[in-house]
């Protein structure tokens, strides 16, 4: 059986940050980009966790994975696998709790369309 075969479910999911390390400035730094600012609001209007694909979003799939990977590192999201799925949950209460307000000012907030 090939390595890759007899991984575990927790060896696919990628690294998370701990809220304790994450600075505001590397908050502000993932929120400028209104495509990163579109999928926190789409999963915190969804309440539930998403799929990358579920959001529909106006760039190439490469793109909205490293858009992912920046809302990863910046500690907004959690991405997990569910089978093949690479599923994004919304680190609210984390988050809330470490940049307290920030989050329900941004879904204030509606960017131009």
């Amino acid at each position: 059986m090939a390595a890759t075969a007899r991984r575990s479910g927790r060896d696919r999911v990628p690294p998370h940050p701990d809220m304790h390390t994450i600075t505001l400035q590397q908050v502000l730094e993932a929120l400028v980009d209104p495509v990163r600012r579109r999928i926190v609001r789409e999963l915190h209007a969804a309440g539930e966790d998403l799929t990358c694909g579920t959001i529909e979003l106006p760039v190439s799939k490469s793109t909205a994975t490293h858009h992912f990977h920046v809302l990863r590192e910046a500690g907004l999201i959690r991405q997990y696998y569910v089978g093949t799925s690479r599923m994004n949950a919304l680190r609210s209460d984390e988050f809330d709790k470490a940049f307290p307000g920030l989050l329900s000012a941004l879904m204030a907030q509606r960017d131009p369309e």
